[in-house]
């Protein structure tokens, strides 16, 4: 058996009894049930459709969300997210080139790489060495002035963990961010790459081995061992192609807003919904939410 679960913007609300009823009979479904009125609703399904492809396009045309999985296990005991773009609406690095006056230079190699266009490790240098002699005062004052949480992710994490939950932030980051952020959201830990520093200021290197796509994909599996359970008990969340190793090893991998690339690559794909879209597909309601 699978799931068919339709997705709207929490801000606009815009799902209606009609869209869902038509889809649930066109495709011979179950009786649909409501997870949310006007942003989340699912019916069950015999098999995945052939149509769902054009489906999922139509949808998106009207700012709807489609995911089509297994019924079974979607439940999921662990959360794998991803930090830059995805808990948060910035990458912390492209924030710190801008108050170094690199701002531009930095943005677009970072969005290249996380586009897949190149190699994760060497442009995370490349850009880090932009970074040579910024105070390290200022990534304070980024983490106040400049970040901003993604909608939905303490609801996600508040709720996983109600139910027995864990939850991991994996970054190709920095921990001067993934700290915070992690205690902010009410992760239970976090890993990313160290900022080197001396004397007050960045000196342009990063702690090695960098944490890039396999190290995330290692995270997975590691995490997972340790609480006894596996990767198919896991939802990852990413958008960058850093993130393509774990959202393919989890059992559910979510491309929230992602890159194209990456996206493409991708068999659920949230584009209009927030955060707690990654609840609505495991079958939680609104009045589940912690």
């Amino acid at each position: 058996m699978y799931t068919a679960t339709l997705l709207a913007n929490p801000s606009r609300a815009n799902l209606d009894r009609v869209a869902v009823e038509s889809l649930r009979n066109a495709w011979g479904g179950g009786a649909a049930g409501w997870l949310n009125p006007g942003i989340a609703a699912e019916f069950a399904l015999a098999e995945i459709p052939a149509n769902h492809a054009q489906v999922w396009q139509s949808l998106q045309r009207s700012g709807l969300d489609l995911v089509v999985q297994p019924s079974a296990g979607r439940r999921k005991k662990m959360l794998l997210a991803d930090m830059d773009s995805t808990m948060i609406g910035q990458e912390c690095i492209d924030e710190l080139a801008d108050m170094a006056g690199k701002g531009a230079k930095v943005a677009a190699i970072t969005a290249r790489a996380m586009n897949g266009e190149l190699d994760f490790e060497a442009a995370l240098i490349e850009r880090v060495e932009l970074l040579r002699n910024l105070p390290t005062a200022v990534i304070a004052q980024v983490l106040a002035e400049r970040i901003t949480y993604a909608c939905g992710g303490k609801t996600l994490i508040a709720t996983m963990q109600a139910n027995g939950g864990y939850a991991a932030l994996v970054s190709g980051g920095f921990t001067a961010f993934t700290g915070p952020v992690a205690a902010h959201l009410g992760f239970d830990e976090h890993r990313a790459n160290t900022l080197l520093s001396c004397c007050g200021k960045l000196t342009g290197d990063v702690a090695r081995p960098i944490l890039g796509g396999d190290a995330k994909v290692a995270a997975l599996s590691e995490i997972s061992a340790r609480l006894g359970i596996n990767p198919g008990d896991v939802i990852a969340v990413g958008d960058g192609a850093n993130d393509l190793g774990m959202l393919h090893l989890a059992g559910t991998g979510v491309a929230l807003h992602a890159k194209p690339s990456v996206a493409a690559q991708c068999d659920i794909r949230v584009n209009h919904g927030d955060l707690t879209a990654l609840l609505y597909i495991q079958g939680y309601a609104a009045s589940d939410f912690a």
